[in-house]
């Protein structure tokens, strides 16, 4: 009889291991939540509640008043129907993290990547790309070639330049120099170089001045080299010169498709000269590199007592889930994958919508949508879908044949429609 006590609590312990082990693997996903999907499998009777639609809201971790108002709204009044608060389950999605980076410090505010300016070079004119001794130019094929880059601090372009063959005497292309802003059609400012323009000689170069712009923190923009004769321009690999970014002021990037008009992104990624430029304000710079330590000590203390805040809403109100990821406005596409991973792992539903927390939803228009639309069916998508060169798009609800690349608000999808991250 002694046995049958040991017995139990060997099965005990095994109950609580198997557990744990499920916690952890809930945890090793990524968010703070519970793992339901591996519990239904041991114990049938633990499964979740099913909902005909779960919708989550995207919400920053400071939007405290906006999420009180969707509380003290329409979520109040589902909460307060007893048909609908039986089909639907309402969550809120916030970062686990906020960006331990002052918005001050940051490369931009939609971002927690480090504005790592170091020894900024001050009251003088710089030429962009350093080109090694060593380094020749080549005569390609190419009558188009562009660069993209992104300014960190405000600076001002002063002259913009072109290659020339070191073996010719003067001058003797017909080339066009061009910046342009992302998705802007016209150019920002431009040099024409001709034979009987040719501008001044700098070494390898020939620099022509231009209408000075302060372009602010933020900007991005292409310089785009055109040749106006029946051969290519002389022009050089990316790889093959050094970035002269005055301490951290600007960075060469990737244009992602669509950003650029159809022109430019047939150009081909390279250089064909390049441009002189200066810091602006670079007194207010140094001040604000040298009250960084004590900025930075203040943001952290405030990350603190929003951490503490947080935890004591989702303790007080139970409709918060957690994502682990930086919560910032680049991160939006993240933090909903991760979302719909906890609601495909931790719920049972059909249907699942994706909006905003300065959004208001009639739930009551959205089942008859459901109705009229047959949106109850695989692997379906419902929302505004754009294309990306055209920017048309139509709201029809249409089979998922991959996943996008975000959700917009209002974007309904069924929960089959699911790609593991």
């Amino acid at each position: 009889m002694h046995k049958l006590p040991a017995l139990l609590l060997f099965l005990c312990s095994c109950a609580v291991g198997v557990a744990v082990h499920l916690w952890l693997r809930g945890s090793f996903y990524g968010c703070w939540w519970w793992s339901f999907s591996g519990l239904s499998v041991l114990f049938p009777q633990w499964e979740p509640i099913h909902y005909d639609l779960v919708v989550g809201i995207l919400s920053a971790r400071h939007n405290f008043e906006l999420r009180n108002v969707i509380r003290n709204t329409w979520l109040k009044s589902f909460k307060h129907d007893p048909a609908l608060n039986q089909r639907v389950q309402v969550k809120f999605i916030i970062g686990a993290h906020g960006c331990d980076i002052p918005v001050e410090d940051r490369e931009d505010p939609y971002s927690c990547r480090l504005l790592n300016i170091t020894n900024p070079i001050l009251k003088q004119e710089m030429e962009v790309f350093i080109i090694p001794e060593a380094a020749s130019s080549v005569l390609s094929e190419d009558r188009a070639v562009s660069v993209n880059f992104r300014v960190l601090y405000p600076i001002i372009i002063t002259r913009l330049g072109v290659f020339q063959d070191n073996s010719i005497v003067g001058f003797e292309r017909n080339i066009t120099v061009k910046v342009y802003q992302a998705e802007h059609e016209e150019p920002l400012f431009s040099a024409r170089f001709s034979p009987t323009s040719s501008g001044v000689q700098v070494d390898r170069l020939w620099y022509k001045p231009v209408e000075q712009f302060v372009l602010p923190e933020g900007f991005e923009g292409t310089v785009v080299w055109e040749s106006h004769d029946p051969i290519g321009l002389i022009s050089r690999n990316l790889h093959k010169v050094i970035l002269n970014d005055g301490g951290g002021v600007l960075r060469l990037t990737t244009v992602e498709e669509g950003l650029l008009r159809y022109e430019l992104s047939e150009s081909v990624e390279g250089i064909a000269g390049g441009f002189t430029y200066t810091i602006h304000e670079g007194e207010a710079l140094l001040q604000n590199l040298n009250s960084r330590p004590e900025r930075l000590l203040s943001h952290l203390t405030k990350l603190e007592e929003e951490d503490a805040l947080l935890k004591e809403e989702s303790s007080t109100y139970q409709d918060i889930v957690f994502v682990h990821i930086i919560d910032t406005y680049r991160n939006v596409p993240a933090k909903l994958l991760h979302f719909y991973r906890w609601t495909v792992e931790s719920t049972s539903y059909d249907l699942l919508l994706k909006t905003d927390d300065d959004c208001y939803v009639d739930l009551d228009n959205m089942f008859q949508r459901i109705v009229q639309k047959n949106l109850k069916r695989p692997n379906i998508w419902w929302g505004k879908q754009i294309s990306v060169r055209r920017g048309e798009g139509n709201d029809s609800p249409s089979p998922a044949t991959g996943h996008p690349k975000a959700l917009k608000v209002g974007d309904l999808v069924h929960r089959k429609y699911y790609i593991p991250i």
